[in-house]
């Protein structure tokens, strides 16, 4: 039986136009994807406003601290984020108040050694802002709390951290939000003012993508 054969012509345009379709794809930029980011503890700062006999704030910090979430640079999509605070690690330069803020009057770190916040999306504001709508669990009480973030900047870490290999790929985030610490059964000197019910939290990190 004969075999048919297509014209050299055909061949030569067929070669051509495979060639041109694939140098076409190769040129086209690479889709993101959804990564995990892990925050890094050492550039993780946590903070905190609360008024005082309603004279000025006294800025407190949580010294230990750790996070991870999923982002899509793509898409600008948020995912999974978790952020967990050690409370026994809370910090306002006044060793007595300190210990006081760890006693069962404020964090009672002894029962509730975590507080942590927990969020599943987030809402695009602008070109690299955000609304996050999620959850705060403190003193064994869940209530939603909303921050306002900035995604700062992505790109490759220029100084080697650690054994790391390599330089990692980091982001930087700036966020803060507030809440009432009454609602979450914290109401020691809310109602004679002495100490503040709203805090202002305040959240600084750099996160690796892993």
């Amino acid at each position: 039986m004969k075999q048919s054969r297509l014209p050299a012509a055909v061949i030569h345009r067929t070669w051509w136009l495979t060639l041109g379709l694939g140098l076409w794809l190769l040129t086209l930029p690479a889709q993101a994807k959804p990564e995990q980011y892990v925050i890094d503890p050492d550039h993780f700062s946590i903070g905190f406003l609360v008024r005082h006999i309603g004279y000025a704030d006294t800025l407190g910090m949580f010294l230990q601290g750790s996070g991870a979430y999923t982002f899509d640079e793509e898409t600008q999509q948020l995912s999974n984020l978790r952020v967990v605070i050690n409370t026994d690690s809370v910090f306002t330069n006044h060793a007595k108040r300190d210990e006081h803020l760890r006693s069962k009057d404020f964090l009672d770190v002894a029962k509730y050694p975590e507080m942590v916040y927990t969020a599943s999306s987030a809402q695009r504001t602008g070109d690299r802002t955000f609304t996050i709508n999620g959850e705060l669990t403190l003193l064994g009480v869940t209530k939603p709390v909303t921050l306002k973030a900035t995604w700062n900047k992505s790109d490759r870490y220029p100084i080697l951290i650690g054994a790391v290999s390599g330089f990692p790929y980091v982001m930087g985030v700036s966020a803060g939000g507030s809440f009432k610490r009454s609602d979450f059964g914290m109401t020691y000197a809310v109602d004679n003012g002495w100490v503040g019910d709203q805090v202002e939290l305040i959240l600084e990190f750099e996160a690796r993508r892993q």
